[in-house]
């Protein structure tokens, strides 16, 4: 018994990572139908928000002593004011683009950002010490001993979705939301104010990448270039066996791919756990074949089914 909450523990704490990333992945894609591949540098940038290099005195500056409730509204902010800037200066641009050209936009921008990060931080990994007070295990019960670190990913996870849930079904501008991603031109036809919807979305899509990304320092201490491109890749996967279109899906797929990992992490024979992933593709490919339209249908699709 202890050993299969520890794995279950685990695979929800993954599960978190990838549910709050397809989250902010799948809340785009279904107001602008634009899968933005920039997302995990996004996530990226928050985690080197953490430091801020001194050109006059070649020094380095870590924010991460700052206080939480000053370091985490900052991060926060960097992050959400960069989606913003996207949103103006490349997505705006190409709203009346094929999707394709989007997500060759969202490609580029993501390419862009990196190259920055390179200039001003150099490309080599850095090392950071953020909150190490919480890899600390904390005792469950008899045998089951968990790091602080993930009781309080599933615990920020949980929240933001319940946050998220709620301003969708209460709020004016979260009705406006879900309104347009049923059918963003009837929509707009109603009166809802295109650019502001879109625009809070983008910003919501910043605040959980910035969740992500402090999140992911915290427990890997490590900051590279392209920290973000692998979590985008699994937060991707997760939506499109979710459901693409679908918040629900987003979640359900995110916890799935987690889970999948851990369980292959801890029963596969020691020799093939390199070889995790690929396993993990394999059985994502064989859900796709099985249900191709996703684990949840979003509405628009159960009225086309």
């Amino acid at each position: 018994m202890s050993f299969a909450i520890q794995v279950f523990v685990d695979g929800l704490s993954l599960g978190s990572f990838y549910a709050l990333a397809a989250l902010g992945i799948g809340l785009l894609f279904g107001v602008l139908k634009l899968i933005n591949f920039a997302h995990g540098d996004f996530i990226t940038v928050g985690a080197y928000a953490l430091i801020i290099p001194s050109a006059a005195t070649q020094a380095t500056l870590f924010i991460g002593d700052f206080h939480p409730l000053l370091l985490v509204p900052c991060i926060l902010g960097i992050v959400i004011v960069l989606a913003l800037i996207s949103e103006f200066a490349v997505f705006r641009p190409l709203r009346d683009a094929s999707p394709a050209t989007l997500m060759i936009g969202s490609f580029a921008l993501g390419f862009i950002i990196q190259n920055i990060i390179i200039m001003i931080f150099g490309g080599r990994p850095k090392a950071v010490g953020i909150w190490s007070d919480l890899n600390q295990g904390v005792q469950l019960m008899e045998g089951v001993q968990v790091p602080q670190l993930q009781l309080l990913i599933i615990g920020v996870t949980f929240v933001m979705m319940i946050l998220l849930v709620l301003f969708l079904k209460r709020t004016k501008y979260g009705v406006h939301m879900r309104a347009a991603a049923e059918d963003f031109r009837m929509a707009r036809m109603l009166g809802v104010e295109a650019n502001r919807v879109i625009m809070l979305a983008v910003a919501i899509s910043g605040m959980l990448a910035a969740a992500v990304s402090m999140l992911f320092v915290v427990q890997t201490g490590i900051l590279d270039f392209r920290m973000g491109v692998p979590l985008m890749l699994f937060a991707f996967i997760a939506t499109v066996i979710g459901g693409m279109g679908s918040l629900l899906g987003a979640v359900v797929g995110g916890f799935t791919v987690g889970f999948l990992s851990i369980l292959l992490q801890t029963f596969l024979p020691s020799e093939y756990r390199v070889f995790r992933d690929v396993f993990v593709f394999a059985i994502v490919i064989f859900i796709l074949l099985v249900r191709p339209q996703g684990l949840v249908l979003s509405s628009a699709s159960k009225e086309r089914v």
